[in-house]
Parts: C-alpha cells; structure tokens; sequence
C-alpha cells in the first residue's frame, strides 16, 4: 500500500532501543570554536555528508554566554561536542533534518541548524529558521484561554453553551473537557475526507461543520481521546469573547510582551522570510510534502515559530509575566491519565529516562506532527532545562534524539543512532546493482550497527519500484513480509511489485494474506475483486464459546512489572485497552489476533480454560487474572 505510514503501539516503544547503538563517550571530535568580542561563541563548521547521497551538509553552531568572561566551563564544553556529534550522527544517517535548541538551568547551553531548509535552492536550516509546529501549537491556545479566565471572561467549568449557544451537545461539554482531550468530539482531522479538505482555504467555522452533526464518542469527562476539534472550538471561544481574531490575541497577549518575533499563525498565500519547506521521505528521496492549506490546522496547530524563539516562551513559562502561579499550575497539573502519561491544558506530563539509565525524571511536553514536519518541546521543570526539536522533513525520531540528549545533560550512558538497513540497502542497490545488494543485505541483517523499519522498507520499495527497479523493489518488500509476517501493508505492496512482474499466483497468495490481517485493506481487497476472487470466504470469525473465555483482565507474568491489559467485547468486535490505548484485536487464526495498526500480535494459549494466557509480540507473557 503506497505510502502507508503506520501507526505505533505504545507498547511497542520498548522495542525501539534496539535501533541505537551505544556511545563511546571517549571517543568525540573536538570541535574548533572562535569567541568574539561580543562574547558570542561560534563553532566552525563542518561538513555533514549523508551516506545515502552526495548532498553536503554544514552545520553551524553558536551560544551566547551568559556567565562573566569569555570561557566555557570543561563541562559545558563536553556537553556541547557531545550534543553536536550526536545531532549530527542523526543528520549524517538521513534522519534528521531542521534545528534544535538545549537550554540548561535556564541558560542556553546549544543551538544549531542541519540540513536543508530548502533542497530546491540549497539554503541550509539555520536557528531562526521558521518551522511549522503542528499540535505544539495546542499550548499557546491553552495559554489564551487561561489568560482569559484570568480576565473573568472565561470559565473552566460552565457549559460551553455558554459562548457557542448553537453547538451540538454544548451543554455536557466545558472548556476543562476541551483543554484535556476528554469531550468526546471526534477528531476531524481522522475524517475519511479530511485528505479532500486540507487543501482548501477554510474560516474557523467552516471546519466545525467539519464534526458538528458528529455523535459523542463517550459521556464528556469520562476519558481522554486526542481531538484537534475541541481546540478548535477552543480558538472560536476566544474570537467570540473578545470581538478579535485569534492571531490578534496571540500577538497581544503572548508574542509581543515576549518578542517573539518569529512566531505566528501561517497565513495562506503570505510570504514568511526564513520559512522552511516541508518534505516527505521515500527511501533515500526527498519529496516536497503534499500540500495542506494551514488555515485548516488553526487554533489545534497553524503556528509556525524557530527554536530561539520557543526558547523565550519556555523561559516564560518560568515566571508570572504571561499568567499568575495558580494558573499557570493549572496548566501543568495532571488532569487526566492517557498512555501511562496525563494530560494537563496543552501539554503532556510524565516521565523521561536519563539516556539508556534507569533513572527517571518528570517533563512536561508536546510534539506535534503535520504535512512534513515534525516538532517536539520538552522542558525538565526541576532544573529549567529544555530540549526543542524542529524538523522540516516527515518522521524524524525526535523523542529518541530528546532522550540521548537527556542523558548528556545528565552525564548518563546514552545511544547514537544506528544506519537504516532500508537507506543503505537501497543506496547499495543503486550503486552497486541487486546482486551486490544481496550480499550487502547478508553482511548486515544482523548487525548491531543497523535497524530495520518496516515504513521505511516499504517507502524504499516504492522509491526503487516508482524508478522502473521492479526486481529489486520485490526484493525489498519481500525481505519486509519476512521481518513483519503480520502485516497487511508488507503482503499488499509485495503484491503490488510481483503483479507488476507480472508473477499473477504469487501476487494473489500475498494480497490474500493482506485481507486476512486487514479484512478492510481497500487496495488489496479492489485487486482480489477485479480479479473475481471471493474475499468473504477469507474472513475469519472468532466463536462466542471463544469470545467469553477471552474477555477479562490480564497482568504480566513477569512480577518485576506493573502491566496490565483488560480485553473486552463491544459492538460484535474483541478490543485490548493498554494503558488507555484501545485497539480491535483482528482475528488471523484459531487463537492468533493481531492490532491491524502496528501488526502487535497477541496469541493465546486457552487449553486451560482456568488459566488462560497469551504472548503479545511473542515476547511479552500474560495471564488471565
């Protein structure tokens, strides 16, 4: 299935420690760096080339000192060589491209610029570069409303009926359930046709007809279910009571009084000096992002800003200048449990590892994810510490990056990013030829210096598929089915290349297998269907008698943990709720069901039916409590 980006099961982020390898913090490059007169140090550059082309990269470096005099403390310094290896480890191995910024103790301690923030024109990312920040957008919104009610014009807990009098169901819902993500709005950028209305100019009430007339997913206040939509009644709350638009306000009430002047909402058709373009990634390509007119995103994620100046709202955040203490606490409270996390107003709070240690320490932060870029604020309260991530390029692995991050500033073991198996296989394909290739693929299948990606193997199959390489994408997407047997997407694009290779049998033996994991796959099920293959007689049903030995409560087996998943049985569908995160439990055999977004599988063994258990990602053991 072309460019099917996967969603993740949280439960799958213990797995991900295997794509990094560990650092030798012996072994760094010094960096070379001149201090100027106005005590301003700037790092030379140097250059970055990717391994997967010939594009040279630079990064620049600077900090501006805080401290009396001209030199960095030995810790400091290591610090920075260490945090600037690291980033441009990621940058060298085609996983990151856009800016950064690390504060430590409330003193700016890095920021840089890696890559292009333009491939078109060759202009490189730079720390005032302008990135759009998708759902990061959602605490300056936040900020706004609790401003707001400050002033008294606002109120956290009356019926939003209140200031939209015509909304559907306006009544059970109050501002508290659409800062928290627990009024049950559905979320319209999910929309089956949201694809359709993104590229369209649209006022803030044109997209709450978007879900208007749409059915409660649950009793307000009952859970938390991310919704863009409830921000975005948010926004149209705060046009209404104070007679302004919503960027007026923000320039009023947050970007003047912090001169933050390269932050805004991003307006259709307005010329921003300094802005980066947003591109996609198909194997070692970049590809410019699909078009997507901001005006949609609005009050839940239009803003665009650079990491210095998200590095002026962090530090605000510090203090009273923007919102008295007792509600700025409110804004960092912990109001409802989501995915081992909570969510307070615009931001996420919970726990981040120190490196690869064990040692934990609490953060509050939001990323945000649009059209080609990819955003992560996370700011460490305890000690006025910040880590800001922009990328202009889709899918970085910026929570990883803010890890290993964590772990110099707190002088813990910490990973470096390992090669993509999918980058370097296709580049050896290109360069070297398939045969070569294949024996590249054996060298390194195995190898600890590398990491195997399921969407990033499929994007590379279509890279070398959509160059007229149909051999050489079959043998990618086949080496993909092997290393993810549960996945619809792997068997569907494998067989997209076979059929192009005109190998009819063996592409229908893998489109069948992509209903069977995905009764719902459109693509595989038009294929079988033009083909005049009977797809009901591949669904598969799991017997009542089954259902109800299934459904219950289950807790790991290994005591050191505290994992619970509780099955249950709605609307004729099995569902695992892990941690908060709900998914149908798709049945692929007797006792095998599989998540149809992330291929976790869960297999039971019920020969007990006093005991039940069952193995998720055929690693994990559970038992029925």
């Amino acid at each position: 299935m072309k460019a099917k980006f996967l969603l993740i099961h949280l439960v799958a982020c213990l797995f991900f420690g295997r794509a990094f390898g560990q650092v030798n913090t012996n072994n760094f490059t010094p960096l070379s760096f001149n201090v100027d007169d106005n005590e301003k140090i700037s790092f030379i550059p140097r250059k970055i080339v990717q391994d997967s082309n010939e594009n040279s990269w630079f990064g620049t470096s600077e900090r501006t000192l805080k401290e009396n005099g001209k030199s960095l403390s030995i810790e400091d310094n290591l610090k920075i060589q260490k945090i600037d290896q690291l980033v441009a480890t990621f940058a060298q191995y085609g996983q990151f491209n856009g800016t950064i910024l690390v504060a430590e103790n409330g003193k700016l301690l890095y920021k840089n610029g890696f890559g292009m923030a333009n491939f078109d024109w060759n202009i490189l990312n730079q720390p005032d570069t302008k990135l759009r920040l998708a759902s990061v957008t959602k605490q300056f919104t936040a900020m706004l409303i609790m401003q707001l009610v400050v002033e008294k014009k606002l109120d956290l807990n009356v019926p939003i009926s209140n200031y939209l009098p015509d909304y559907p169901n306006a009544e059970k819902i109050t501002i508290h359930h659409l800062l928290t993500h627990t009024a049950g709005i559905p979320n319209y950028t999910s929309f089956p046709n949201y694809r359709d209305v993104m590229n369209k100019s649209m006022k803030p009430a044109e997209i709450v007809t978007l879900f208007a007339d749409s059915t409660l997913l649950f009793t307000p206040g009952e859970k938390h279910d991310y919704s863009n939509s409830g921000y975005v009644l948010l926004g149209i709350i705060i046009e209404k009571v104070t007679g302004k638009t919503l960027e007026t306000v923000l320039n009023e009430k947050i970007l003047l009084p912090l001169n933050m002047d390269n932050t805004g909402f991003e307006q259709t058709g307005k010329v921003l000096k300094n802005k980066a373009s947003g591109y996609d990634k198909f194997g070692i390509s970049y590809h410019n992002t699909s078009y997507i007119d901001m005006s949609i995103a609005y009050s839940a994620g239009g803003m665009y800003s650079s990491v210095e100046d998200l590095l002026l709202w962090d530090q605000a955040l510090y203090t009273e200048k923007l919102l008295p203490k007792k509600y700025m606490d409110l804004i960092f409270a912990k109001h409802i449990p989501f995915y081992g996390r909570h969510y307070g107003y615009g931001w996420e709070i919970g726990d981040m590892a120190k490196g690869n240690s064990n040692e934990l320490i609490e953060v509050y932060n939001h990323s945000g994810v649009i059209n080609g870029f990819n955003s992560l604020i996370t700011r460490i309260p305890g000690d006025k510490s910040t880590i800001i991530l922009l990328s202009n390029v889709s899918n970085a692995p910026l929570h990883y990056m803010s890890k290993s991050i964590g772990g110099i500033l707190y002088g813990k073991p910490y990973d470096l990013p390992k090669k993509s198996l999918a980058y370097s296989l296709q580049s050896n394909i290109i360069e070297n030829g398939l045969a070569e290739a294949k024996l590249f693929h054996q060298q390194v299948k195995d190898s600890v210096n590398y990491y195997h990606n399921e969407n990033e193997m499929n994007l590379a199959g279509y890279d070398l598929l959509n160059s007229g390489m149909k051999e050489a994408a079959a043998f990618v997407f086949q080496l993909n089915v092997n290393a993810f047997p549960n996945s619809f997407n792997a068997y569907d694009s494998y067989g997209e290349a076979l059929m192009s290779l005109g190998k009819k049998e063996a592409a229908i033996e893998n489109y069948k297998k992509s209903v069977i994991f995905n009764p719902t796959n459109e693509s595989g099920l038009k294929v079988l269907h033009d083909l005049g293959i009977d797809t009901d007689a591949l669904k598969i049903k799991t017997p009542m008698e089954q259902v109800k030995l299934l459904v219950g409560n289950y807790t790991i087996i290994d005591e050191s943990r505290d994992w619970k998943i509780e099955i249950v049985y709605e609307m004729g569908e099995l569902y695992a709720i892990d941690k908060g995160y709900k998914f149908r439990m798709h049945p692929v055999g007797d006792s095998k069901f599989i998540n149809i977004d992330d291929g976790a599988s869960l297999e039971f063994n019920f020969k007990n039916k006093n005991q039940i258990t069952f193995v998720m990602f055929g690693k994990f053991n559970f038992k029925k409590i």
